[in-house]
């Protein structure tokens, strides 16, 4: 099923102000006096407010019209918070932004075969570049949560980190974004809908990938506690105490465990929205940047692709180091402390 992100209904309510003129009461006499000359001079009058009218009618068209054509190229060039469905297969929805994830995921495991297709003990070409990513990540994740825990989770950090990194990066490919069509809608109004959407732009992406790293933190979390060291760890007093400051601090740390799962559980939220809002503010930015100067276009947005670079890369990394502290936490103990499994 997919995420409902966010619906904005814009109601415009166009306001209608009648203004009548005052009658004069004198006109009954002065039409006794003159009723040839009333005659004669009302009948111009009559069509030039006739004219007037027409004219105001005209002008006020025009001004809808342009607003109208100002609010299409608004939604044009407003990237929109939710993906656009492509087509459905059935009840599954296939989105634009499905769709360059199945691409980064392709490229990536493709790559991957490729530069270890023919090992050799000499690395060279993509073989080197492949093995210095992968040692120097273990490497870093292994100063980070410890030897014995990166050999059971690094799988799951190096993936993420290098799927996020280049999922970033693809959307920065010029046509990410602004290739598609225009789409006439049943109101009558015209959108211009892309073909292709960056894979971190899109918070049902972002959420699965908070959601899988806590099923698995989870699984890790009992692995290395078991359920009853789980539950110490999360509501037992620490430190030696005794008698009554043993009770009030079996209390305190009850009311902290539970501010602790409080927290726990808003983990995903955090990791999903972080990393969705930096990816989207992003892409908008650069959206925005080629609007500033339309005969510049090609030139404003440059120093904001770097930009974007280095966010991407930096937005990857926080995503690894905190899913791997948060992991490092729960799977520690304290010196003297044991797991109890059960």
């Amino acid at each position: 099923m997919r995420t409902l992100i966010l619906a904005v209904t814009l109601l415009l309510l166009p306001l209608a102000n009648f203004a009548a003129e005052p009658v004069n009461t004198t006109a009954t006499h002065a039409a006794a006096v003159q009723p040839i000359f009333a005659q004669i001079q009302s009948e111009p009058s009559a069509i030039q407010a006739e004219e007037k009218a027409h004219a105001g009618e005209k002008e006020g068209a025009t001004i809808t019209e342009q607003k109208g054509k100002h609010s299409v190229e608004t939604k044009e060039e407003a990237l929109p918070l939710h993906p656009i469905v492509l087509r459905w297969i059935g009840p599954l929805p296939i989105t634009n932004s499905m769709v360059v994830t199945w691409i980064v995921a392709l490229f990536l495991i493709i790559f991957a075969r490729v530069a270890m297709k023919s090992p050799q003990m000499i690395p060279v070409g993509l073989q080197n570049f492949w093995e210095w990513l992968v040692e120097s990540l273990y490497k870093f994740l292994e100063d980070i949560i410890g030897h014995d825990l990166v050999k059971k989770t690094f799988w799951f950090f190096a993936t993420i980190f290098i799927f996020i990194l280049f999922g970033n990066w693809v959307g920065l490919i010029p046509g990410v974004g602004t290739l598609g069509w225009n789409a006439t809608f049943a109101d009558g109004h015209h959108e211009f809908l892309p073909w292709f959407r960056g894979v971190n732009a899109d918070l049902n992406m972002t959420t699965a990938m908070a959601m899988v790293f806590f099923a698995c933190w989870i699984i890790w979390a009992f692995q290395a506690n078991g359920v009853g060291g789980f539950i110490m760890h999360l509501f037992g007093p620490k430190g030696d105490t005794s008698g009554l400051l043993k009770m009030l601090m079996i209390l305190v740390f009850f009311v902290v465990g539970i501010l602790e799962v409080v927290s726990i559980l808003f983990r995903p939220v955090s990791l999903s929205f972080r990393l969705y809002g930096n990816a989207f503010a992003g892409e908008s930015m650069l959206e925005a940047m080629q609007h500033v100067v339309p005969s510049l276009a090609w030139l404003i947005p440059i120093p904001f692709y770097f930009l974007e670079v280095l966010v991407g890369f930096v937005q990857a990394l926080v995503f690894m180091l905190l899913t791997a502290v948060f992991t490092l936490l729960i799977c520690t103990h304290e010196e003297g402390e044991h797991p109890a499994h059960g």
